[in-house]
């Protein structure tokens, strides 16, 4: 097909000149969970309270059976403590189930409780949640020192004190949690991968089928490598081999060169500038320091602008921030820092972002140099926050991780990588030169202009049920639904525009109390006025 790759090692398929490249990620669904708790006397490796629920996706409603998965909370310690998981199945609607499949969501940091959709999977198969250890489950990673700490210090998020700051307020969480009695050594992928391996065979699956995204995709490696006779077969999309938790400066670069490229062959993008990869290097080595009153933080804006890129929805509306940043106008730039503050907080579970995502920042690397090259047309914001912290103040206590597990390892098992060819995120490249050649019953296939998983997933989603569903039950790779979908500039209502909207209701605002202020003080005035008289 012209517009979508499909690489195989089985026929030798050359991938050549693969095109060079998140947070909004998953959408919440199946309500609330009550806290997980582990039941007195409950053993490691029970499925305990295990019965009848609901789970709900949308306006739908799905026979389900939900329970607790308790497990050690850490593997490698006989006198570990228990920690409870919670496990949803969701029951195929089939009289005859085929192979389940077991979610692995991205993150770290994010749930792994809600499946972003079911329809196309459900049919078939038995759909299984197992939550994430430090998001989940009866300990939850919280850290309220880092969401204070992530809003920065100064004018500057990215500066050395605000870094220093933040890495500062990652030592004391992860003190905070081991005075509550966590063991920091068993929050690991590959203690995840185990807990996954314990619920399948609780729940007496002989083999499972993972469908991951993102992060996921790590879990779902780690799994074929610890357990390839467990699986039948792994779906990955927005595919994370090991390294790639660090976002390099020179692919970000490469992924916004490559959006410019798309923005020149778009009339209302390239009318608007020669080179948009050299409008954003203009604009972020020169963002204002306030629009009119507001200040501006260009730590914020890098890092919103690099998040904001994953999905190239929110990509053009970053794009359309800069282009009025470099007519004059850095109204787009004040909204981007000032709803960093809003975000930053809640933006992950934190303690777990850390616990699992830490492991690809290596101690001796120079991360504040490294991650913002002078000549950068972005930086790494992301990995200049993350690396710097650890750099000036030790940041997170990383659990072990085997080193088998730090590089790729050869596989049988049969699996699909679904990429997007603008995901700044998890560029398919990597997956293309570093997974793939590993994959003995491998298969690429890459969407062009598709970003990270939100795009891949939400875009087309018929050609993707159609995609998945021919792969989960023939183990033959389809993607002949899909069509080609350009990369779209064009934005209705920008970051600008909704500055001075916002501006206009507080002036109103403002304008509005002034005049019942001055209301009230008149008649004050003149009753006293008449009293007087």
């Amino acid at each position: 097909m012209e517009n979508f790759t499909v690489t195989s090692n089985r026929s030798w398929v050359t991938l050549a000149n693969v095109a060079v490249m998140v947070v909004t990620m998953l959408a919440a669904c199946g309500g609330k969970q009550a806290p997980v708790t582990v039941p007195e006397g409950a053993q490691a490796g029970e499925l305990v309270g295990r019965e009848p629920c609901i789970y709900e996706r949308g306006d739908v409603e799905y026979a389900a059976d939900c329970g607790t998965l308790v497990v050690p909370e850490n593997r490698s310690e006989p006198d570990s403590r228990l920690i409870g998981l919670p496990v949803i199945r969701v029951h195929a609607l089939g009289d005859t189930p085929a192979v389940p499949i077991f979610w692995l969501a991205g993150g770290p940091g994010d749930s792994n409780m809600h499946i972003p959709g079911l329809k196309g999977l459900v049919e078939d198969h038995d759909l299984v949640m197992v939550g994430y250890r430090g998001m989940d489950g009866s300990v939850v990673m919280e850290c309220p020192e880092m969401a204070r700490a992530a809003t920065g210090v100064g004018d500057d998020l990215l500066s050395e004190s605000s870094m220093a700051n933040f890495g500062k307020a990652e030592t004391q969480c992860a003190e905070h949690l081991k005075t509550e009695g966590g063991d920091l050594n068993g929050y690991s992928i590959t203690e995840v991968v185990q807990d996954m391996e314990t619920a399948r065979a609780v729940l007496d699956y002989e083999r499972v089928n993972l469908l991951s995204a993102s992060y996921g995709t790590r879990v779902a490696m780690i799994y074929s490598w610890m357990y390839p006779d467990s699986l039948n077969r792994s779906a990955m999309i927005a595919v994370n081999p090991p390294g790639h938790f660090v976002w390099e400066p020179d692919v970000v670069d490469a992924q916004i060169a490559y959006d410019a490229k798309l923005c020149a062959e778009d009339s209302e993008c390239s009318a608007r500038t020669e080179d948009l990869s050299e409008t954003v290097r203009n604009v972020s080595h020169n963002i204002p320091e306030r629009w009119l009153l507001i200040p501006i933080d260009p730590g914020k804006v890098r890092f919103i602008t690099h998040f904001m890129l994953f999905p190239r929805r929110t990509a053009a509306i970053v794009f359309d921030a800069y282009l009025a940043a470099e007519e004059g106008d850095p109204s787009g730039l004040a909204l981007m820092s000032l709803a960093y503050d809003f975000m930053a907080p809640s933006l992950t579970t934190w303690g777990d972002f850390l616990a699992k995502g830490s492991i690809d920042y290596d101690p001796a690397r120079d991360w504040i140099t490294d991650m913002n090259p002078p000549r950068s047309i972005l930086g790494s914001p992301t990995s200049l926050m993350i690396g710097g912290a650890a750099q000036l103040s030790g940041g997170w206590p990383v659990a072990p991780m085997p080193d088998e597990f730090r590089e790729v390892q050869p596989t049988e098992v049969e699996t699909l990588l679904v990429s997007g060819s603008i995901d700044y995120s998890t560029p398919p490249q990597f997956a293309a030169e570093e997974l793939l050649p590993a994959l003995s019953n491998g298969e690429q296939v890459i969407l062009s202009e598709f970003g990270h998983f939100g795009d891949v997933w939400g875009f087309q989603t018929e050609a993707r049920r159609h995609l998945l569903a021919t792969f989960y039950d023939t183990g033959e790779v389809d993607d002949s639904l899909f069509t080609y979908q350009p990369m779209d500039f064009h934005v209705g209502l920008g970051f600008p525009a909704m500055a001075k909207i916002a501006l206009g209701i507080v002036v109103l605002v403002i304008s509005g109390l002034v005049a019942i202020v001055g209301f009230v003080v008149r008649r004050v005035r003149r009753r006293k006025a008449a009293q007087a008289a």
